[in-house]
């Protein structure tokens, strides 16, 4: 029996393989057990196509068998085996994939579908394996061969003793070390839950003997001596169990799963407890192919505005799990979804374990995309009470999704956003404000601020009520951000009632507040003079409805962005410069002007109350809370 080396590239491809390309070692074994289920399809599909063949399909099976005594893992299938000259092909020449071969060969036949598409994932089990036996006896040969390999050094292939068709890979697990712990492969529960994990919807049975237990029974009439311990005694013995369900609930028809067979299988998979808000179950035909099972959850997990949650689908190849999170499926502003995806369409680096960013993923996201909208969308106008929920968990998320990438996703977000209406006294889409504005209305307006009570008393939303206008009341960090990224929706813009100019003015108007500001312009100055650097600017304003005064920010940005900032970015924050806006109408205002003569030291007092009132109005922090309350109780004497 001459040893036989691997080609360079092959010895090179291997030691690349084991150290750098596979990152999660477990995952050995659900290449091997892909490897198992494409030899049953081969000879399955061969029993389809030749009648000579006699083959009870029911008896296909993969046996896994442990011996932790010896260290050895087999894994064996039944399927067609392979030959002396296939076990040379196939396993001499790493990155030959006889599977591929296979599915190439009969492309045309659509029942067929093989998992393995590269040569290497047999090599994976080196990861944990100092030396890997294979057995095999091709089917219709008499001849059985032995492959013997440990990974470095070539392999060696002679004849063996097989009686049955089929294949089994003998793993000699390497000894456990400081950084890992191989024996673990050999624990019972460690392989039930790598192939729950992995393996679970591959079409055979998945077979291993498990240790069980029963309690012993007594001799009938027996009784047990004073103090003797009467504890149920329990004895062990082992059977063959099934290990995997074999047929993945997203193959199946929707209308052969029932709700309740959705909802559990969204509780085990995604261990969630409350139910599913919605459930999309979908298949695609065309150029890619795929079905995908996606929920919306009820309730945001804890985790889920932090760092630490990780977004993405799970992705399967023809039942085998590839990728527990894959983000590319997802984008960002949906990433609340769960759910999976299948597709046997998909191009897999040698790995079977990183995908390539390639025009068939691209093609499954973009449908995704559009599926999950869809479902949003329908969810918005045919059932508010269920999509409010919604809203309330991940309503935040479609908004990052808004801004996010300077607004490369706003035409898929922006008519899911919902902001509460202070005309109508609830949640309205931007749809639904637009189609309710009032005659004569050009601008939807909005009120950024921390609480929708206190901006409903603001006196420019005052302002705008009277004339029957709509305003938006933010409450939310993201809230200003979104239109700044969107400008206009439906060709109407937007106006910060806070900081921008309402529009409300005929030309007419404006011309006469130019002359009541240049015919108060000693008073005006009387007042900044008073306030000093708390103030920018003195001037006067026809929006502010029955209120004396409002703080508004200086041109560029508001003061929820700047609070906001502050938060965020202390050290580079900077004060946004506040313009006192005075209502030349109010008494309040009459009362400072004609102070201003008679007692200018009281209107400067009466200035400083009137500048603490309007910050107080805007939310903003006073500098010096004491030294307001000692004006009050000054002015009150």
């Amino acid at each position: 029996m001459e040893k036989q080396q691997f080609k360079a590239e092959s010895q090179r491809l291997l030691d690349l393989m084991i150290n750098s390309i596979y990152t999660h070692r477990e995952i050995f074994l659900r290449e091997i057990i892909s490897n198992a289920s494409d030899a049953i399809d081969k000879l399955a599909y061969t029993a389809l196509t030749d009648d000579k063949v006699g083959i009870d399909r029911d008896q296909f099976a993969i046996t896994i068998t442990r011996d932790p005594e010896n260290r050895t893992l087999t894994v064996s299938d039944n399927g067609i085996g392979m030959s002396k000259a296939e076990l040379e092909e196939n396993l001499g020449t790493i990155a030959k994939s006889g599977s591929l071969g296979f599915k190439q060969a009969m492309e045309k036949n659509e029942d067929i579908d093989i998992i393995g598409q590269f040569g290497v994932g047999f090599y994976s089990a080196f990861m944990v394996a100092s030396s890997i036996t294979v057995i095999s006896k091709k089917y219709g040969e008499d001849t059985a061969w032995k492959w013997v390999s440990d990974g470095a050094d070539g392999y060696t292939i002679e004849q063996a003793g097989k009686e049955t068709p089929g294949t089994d890979i003998i793993m000699t697990l390497k000894a456990d070390s400081e950084e890992e712990k191989y024996s673990r492969f050999l624990e019972e529960y460690e392989i039930r839950s790598l192939i729950r994990k992995y393996s679970d919807y591959i079409r055979y049975p998945i077979r291993m003997e498990v240790t069980k237990s029963r309690p012993v029974e007594q001799a009938e009439g027996a009784e047990g001596e004073e103090g003797e311990d009467k504890t149920p005694k329990y004895e062990s013995y082992t059977e063959m169990e099934t290990l995997n369900s074999m047929v993945p609930i997203w193959q199946r028809a929707k209308k052969d799963v029932t709700q309740e067979e959705y909802e559990t299988f969204y509780r085990d998979k995604f261990f969630d407890y409350n139910k599913p808000l919605r459930i999309m179950h979908s298949s695609a035909e065309g150029s890619v192919s795929f079905k995908a099972l996606l929920y919306i959850p009820g309730k945001a997990p804890y985790d889920f505005y932090t760092k630490d949650f990780k977004r993405g689908l799970q992705l399967y190849s023809s039942g085998v799990m590839i990728m527990e999170n894959c983000e590319d499926l997802l984008p960002e502003h949906f990433r609340f979804v769960r759910g999976v995806v299948d597709s046997q369409d998909l191009s897999l680096n040698i790995s079977r374990e990183m995908l390539q960013h390639n025009r068939q993923l691209t093609i499954i996201a973009r449908n995704i995309e559009k599926k999950i909208k869809s479902e949003l969308k329908a969810m918005l106008d045919n059932d508010r009470e269920k999509y409010e929920q919604f809203y309330g968990a991940f309503g935040r998320q479609l908004k990052y999704g808004t801004v996010s990438d300077y607004g490369a996703h706003k035409d898929a977000c922006q008519d899911l956003l919902l902001f509460y209406s202070h005309k109508q006294g609830k949640l309205v889409s931007l749809k639904e404000y637009v189609e309710a504005m009032a005659e004569g209305q050009e601008k939807i307006y909005f009120a950024p601020g921390e609480n929708k009570d206190r901006l409903a008393k603001l006196p420019q939303v005052e302002t705008l009520a009277q004339k029957g206008y709509d305003v938006l009341l933010f409450t939310e960090d993201v809230d200003e951000f979104i239109p700044q990224t969107l400008m206009t929706y439906q060709e109407k813009s937007f106006c910060n009632v806070s900081s921008e100019d309402l529009g409300l003015q005929s030309e007419e108007e404006k011309k006469q507040a130019e002359e009541k500001t240049e015919e108060m312009k000693g008073f005006l100055t009387f007042v900044k003079e008073s306030l000093g650097d708390q103030v920018k600017e003195v001037k006067l304003s026809s929006n502010l409805g029955s209120h004396p005064v409002c703080m508004t920010p200086d041109a560029g940005m508001s003061f929820e962005m700047e609070k906001y900032m502050k938060r965020m970015n202390p050290e580079f924050a900077f004060p946004v410069g506040r313009i006192l806006e005075l209502n030349p109408d109010h008494e309040a205002v009459k009362t400072l002007q004609r102070v201003m003569t008679e007692d200018p030291v009281k209107a400067k007092d009466y200035a400083q109350l009137l500048c603490y009132q309007a910050q107080l109005m805007a939310e903003l922090p006073l500098e010096d809370p004491y030294a307001y309350t000692q004006l009050v109780c000054k002015l009150m004497n």
